[in-house]
């Protein structure tokens, strides 16, 4: 039922959100933001309490999306099954996604290319991987090609080349070639760029392992 308001407090544990009271009882929680659109002695109807509870719900969606968000840039779907998961509705989350995409902090393109940079630059992978990676998180084929399109696989090889050869180095040649042909087809590089890669690492740790020798 509607009401009068006869109170607007703030919550004691979160002071972004209003207690509304509606004829002396507490009624419904509100975002101050929201919160403050409203003034004691104001009656609310049935249908205008709906509708700021719905919004309620809009914004509380937003600000976890954004929690989310403010860890790491997050794909669409993510957040959209993030916020499935805290029991939002359908309609709520999207016009959460919504208002996100509305104010620059949903792009599904601009994740893709946080994600593969920040890959190459701490984790290289190959292509493969990578497009397999992307799907899981839920970015569309075109935008994963899109980014996919500008990657230097060969050179994400190199750096990943280099990570593993400083923990490979104490290993005998067979089992170097070995080890660092598995760590990098297990991170979705392609033969064509692995083989080339390995045999000059394997030349390199022999050549290492001569002079070693000799100073020894």
């Amino acid at each position: 039922m509607g009401g009068r308001i006869t109170a607007l407090k703030f919550q004691k544990r979160n002071r972004n959100r209003v207690n509304v009271y509606l004829d002396g009882r507490f009624a419904f929680g509100l975002a101050a933001i929201e919160a403050a659109r409203l003034r004691v002695g104001q009656v609310l109807s049935d249908e205008e309490i709906a509708r700021l509870k719905e919004r309620d719900q809009a914004e509380r969606a937003v600000q976890r999306a954004m929690d989310l968000l403010s860890y790491r840039p997050r794909s669409e779907a993510e957040i959209r099954r993030r916020l499935r998961q805290k029991g939002h509705d359908e309609a709520t989350i999207v016009e959460a996604l919504d208002r996100l995409r509305r104010i620059g902090l949903l792009d599904d393109e601009s994740f893709a290319r946080y994600w593969v940079e920040n890959r190459f630059q701490f984790n290289p992978r190959g292509v493969m991987a990578l497009r397999q990676e992307l799907r899981q998180k839920g970015v569309e084929d075109r935008i994963i090609e899109t980014v996919l399109a500008e990657y230097d696989e060969e050179e994400a090889a190199a750096r990943a080349v280099e990570r593993a050869v400083r923990r490979l180095h104490h290993l005998d040649g067979p089992t170097f070639r070995r080890r660092l042909s598995d760590y990098l087809r297990r991170r979705g590089f392609p033969y064509e760029v692995i083989r080339p890669l390995v045999e000059q690492a394997a030349a390199d740790h022999a050549a290492e392992g001569i002079l070693e020798d000799n100073e020894g």
